[in-house]
């Protein structure tokens, strides 16, 4: 099988340096070549420059996308290599980005690079070969002994080899479609702003005036502040139409919106129930809704609708 290793940089590449660990060209490939069985089929294509996952913005989730899509045909699977601290925001991206993909799609990373003895690279990078050949369609992450939902991934711990989690669901991590269609994914100004007791709410104000959209990270099941401050930020937002989605804090069980009165102030100003969307893919969601269509109500209704198992559907 055709397996294109697109390798963007992060932890799996990097090197020492004086100012600590930095990607550098070579690492993957001299890895390749020292394991030439596994590599079989293995076309590599890397970022220049390769970058810490840390700069990475959704201009990187863009070309990722277009080099999958500009070699769909000649390949059955696709690896990703990335660094993890902002991996799961990448791999909802690629979810939201990849209508119709028909092939898996695996992102992978290392929290030890390949270059230091006792790295979980090397292992993360074979499984995700062998997954690129036996998986589902879909983005899938690969980690730590692990394939999981691309579009419900997180980043669960700051050291561990298994640092990542997802919930689980039915729905495989793709959108449904005849034929790969690949959707740009433009610039755009979005804030996530958390509520907190006693927040400055200023910073809620501005970012209504400026944002194109706001990912609002609430209480437990889906409540914040009833204050003058927020309300009005919240009708700023939305005599701007911008969308606003709501997520929760709490890294499991997700939002119910109007479940508690003290959420009432979320839905008079027409936020939307982001559910259990970690707040990675919803800002993914968020930056896709955007660049799919210039109308506002073709956005609301996409973030409002489950379309890769991002979140679990109403019933």
């Amino acid at each position: 099988m055709a397996i294109l290793l697109i390798h963007t940089g992060g932890t799996i590449g990097m090197i020492a340096t004086p100012d600590g660990f930095a990607p550098a060209s070579g690492v993957i490939e001299g890895f390749l070549a020292d394991h030439a069985d596994a590599f079989e089929g293995v076309e590599i294509r890397a970022f220049a420059p390769l970058i810490d996952s840390a700069n990475a913005t959704p201009a990187d989730w863009d070309r990722i996308a277009r080099e999958i899509a500009t070699h769909y045909d000649a390949f059955d699977g696709f690896v990703v290599t990335h660094g993890t601290d902002t991996l799961a925001y990448t791999a909802g991206a690629l979810c939201f980005a990849l209508e119709g993909l028909g092939k898996p799609v695996i992102v992978t990373g290392a929290m030890l690079p390949l270059t230091v003895e006792g790295s979980d690279g090397g292992r993360n990078l074979l499984d995700a070969l062998d997954a690129a050949r036996s998986a589902e369609p879909g983005v899938w992450v690969q980690f730590g002994g692990r394939l999981l939902h691309g579009a419900r991934v997180r980043k669960s711990h700051s050291r561990a080899f298994d640092a990542f989690n997802a919930d689980p669901s039915e729905i495989p991590p793709r959108q449904p479609g005849a034929a790969l269609r690949r959707h740009p994914i433009a610039p755009a100004r979005i804030a996530v702003l958390a509520v907190a007791p006693g927040m400055e709410e200023s910073l809620f104000e501005h970012a209504a005036q400026v944002c194109d959209g706001l990912v609002l990270r609430c209480y437990g099941s889906g409540t914040a502040p009833d204050t003058a401050g927020l309300r009005q930020a919240l009708a700023t937002a939305q005599a701007r139409a911008i969308p606003v989605i709501a997520v929760s804090q709490c890294p499991e069980g997700g939002i119910a919106l109007g479940t508690y009165a003290a959420g009432a102030v979320l839905r008079d100003h027409g936020v939307i129930d982001g559910r259990d969307m970690t707040v990675e893919a919803a800002f993914a969601k968020l930056n896709h809704a955007l660049s799919f269509s210039p109308d506002r109500h073709a956005q609301q209704a996409r973030l409002g609708r489950a379309l890769c198992g991002e979140m679990t559907p109403e019933l």
